[in-house]
């Protein structure tokens, strides 16, 4: 990968382990941006494979909820409270602990981890028709329909344990700044599944069935490709179950919280998933495509800014350097805010030529798109709140304290319940995706209110002028997109190049108006530089 070599941990010379060296805040985020770019792309061109082959039909709306059920517990649990508690933990060992300590650590967390997977996958298994009628029980009205859903699910839940395996060597590598081989590995789900989708589906008397090996192989895939990175650094673990260890435990009582207070978004789209099994058919796949297209900014921008400050901020609280702490906060908050503002925006004027561009083909009806645009513009509303998220609930799990968003996580997620039950009968699943943004900014605000309450996140000098340039920023920018995109309906009989070009000339000159504007308005790339 392209990222710097750093010394790996010392296996002769010395007890004592050399701790991850401090980089550029900025040069470890534009390496997971430029990786996960790659991988929602990939992810993009694989929706466009399953909307042409299936559409938002019975076959697909199967597979959704199939794999969305151990993606959901993948970002919930490995991506999500155990990443959260986990990082801080191994951050703390590598930095004031010796290599035996360390060794010893990544030994028993494997073991234990693998050992609760293992169980939890052989259980979900069996109860799989069950499992299928409790997220989305709409389908049990349908028995062949709940029937193919479980049988793809057998196929897709051990996926959560050998990419939750997978999370725990990323988080590994994270904290030794190797961060270009887990933000690549993503890659490796989207080519199993186009190549399932695209060479697997004669095969099978029901076609969607093909994605669900897809997923099967994509897991073993992603965890074989990065052993070799652990082993090279000398930290390939040697799994032995041990729930005694004092950081197992620890990481144990950190991940209980943990799973309400940075993962309440996932629990929310699950939600929404459980109530447009109720809605008309298709509404699923709906909320599927309309929240891939969220996932794009989300992932390369806050996703991957959240990844690269954990490991930094875990560091500084170990140091107890709380004012270069509380400086990362701010640089995070700001680079979000730089990068999501006009993405959410762009998603909102040009949702329908988006999804036009990428999935009106094949299966996949004009209603469809006019469908799924309803959704997009509704969870583009809270895309800046997602990204908050990310940047903000590492404040709280870097100095261990998982009891305070776990508070924040629960009024989130009531609220958007109460939000899904007032807004579903007037928008049906476009209320779905609306009450998910509303909860998110619920969410953001209080986390960003109990940083700021307790004296965690101070905000430097500059925010008003900053504010200005980025809302100057966004309305040359909007108004240009406005003016120059034609009408959605034109889309509809262009071919894929013409459909293509359009949509990259648009893009690529709002991005050049929002980022001219700011030039001239003084904002410059070194007031972006801060260091691990």
């Amino acid at each position: 990968m392209t990222e710097r070599e750093q010394p790996p941990v010392p296996v002769e010379e010395s007890d004592k382990v050399v701790a991850p060296k401090a980089g550029g805040l900025m040069r470890s985020g534009l390496v997971v941006s430029v990786m996960t770019m790659l991988s929602r792309v990939m992810g993009l061109a694989r929706d466009v494979v399953i909307a042409a082959l299936f559409g938002a039909g019975q076959g697909a709306d199967a597979f959704f909820v199939a794999f969305k059920i151990p993606n959901f517990m993948r970002r919930l649990f490995a991506e999500g409270a155990f990443n959260q508690a986990f990082v801080p933990v191994l951050s703390e060992a590598a930095t004031r602990g010796s290599r035996r300590e360390v060794r010893e650590l990544l030994d028993a967390v494997a073991g234990s981890l693998a050992a609760v997977l293992f169980l939890l996958t052989a259980l979900a298994m069996f109860a799989a028709p069950w499992l299928v009628w409790v997220f989305a029980p709409g389908f049990g009205r349908d028995p062949a329909k709940l029937a193919l859903t479980a049988d793809m699910l057998r196929l897709t839940f051990p996926y959560l344990l050998l990419i939750s395996l997978t999370a725990f060597a990323g988080s590994v590598l994270n904290t030794w700044n190797r961060f270009a081989v887990p933000a690549f590995t993503p890659v490796l789900l989207n080519l199993s599944l186009i190549g399932a989708a695209l060479l697997l589906t004669p095969l099978f008397e029901q076609p969607a069935m093909a994605l669900a090996w897809g997923v099967l192989i994509a897991g073993m895939a992603q965890l074989a490709f990065q052993v070799p990175f652990l082993v090279r650094l000398g930290l390939m673990p040697r799994p032995w179950p041990s729930f005694a260890h004092p950081g197992v435990r620890r990481i144990m009582a950190l991940m209980a919280p943990a799973l309400f207070g940075v993962s309440v978004s996932q629990i929310n789209l699950l939600l929404d998933t459980v109530l447009a099994s109720l809605l008309a058919a298709g509404s699923v796949s709906w909320l599927y495509y309309s929240d891939r297209l969220v996932e794009l900014p989300l992932g390369v921008f806050g996703i991957a800014i959240g990844t690269v400050i954990l490991p930094a901020l875990s560091r500084r609280h170990a140091e107890q350097s709380g004012e270069h702490f509380s400086a990362m906060l701010d640089w995070a908050i700001r680079a979000v805010l730089l990068l999501g503002l006009p993405a959410a925006l762009a998603l909102a004027l040009l949702a329908e030529p988006l999804l036009i561009a990428l999935f009106h083909y094949g299966a996949m009806t004009e209603r469809d798109i006019a469908m799924a645009a309803m959704s997009l513009r509704a969870y583009s509303l809270g895309l800046v709140a997602f990204m908050l998220i990310k940047v903000l609930a590492p404040g709280f799990f870097a100095r261990q304290d998982t009891k305070t968003p776990v508070k924040v996580g629960i009024v989130a997620m009531v609220a958007n319940m109460v939000f899904n039950l007032l807004l579903i009968w007037p928008l049906a699943h476009a209320g779905l995706a609306l009450a998910t943004a509303l909860s998110a900014f619920l969410n953001a605000g209080l986390l960003g209110w109990l940083l700021r309450k307790q004296g965690v996140l101070v905000f430097q000098p500059g925010w008003g002028r900053y504010a200005v340039q980025l809302l100057g920023g966004c309305a040359v920018m909007g108004l240009a997109l406005a003016w120059a995109a034609p009408e959605w309906q034109a889309w509809l009989g262009w071919g894929i190049w013409q459909r293509v070009a359009w949509l990259a000339a648009l893009v690529v000159g709002g991005a050049a108006l929002y980022f001219a504007w700011l030039a001239a308005t003084g904002v410059r790339l070194r007031h972006f530089r801060m260091k691990s």
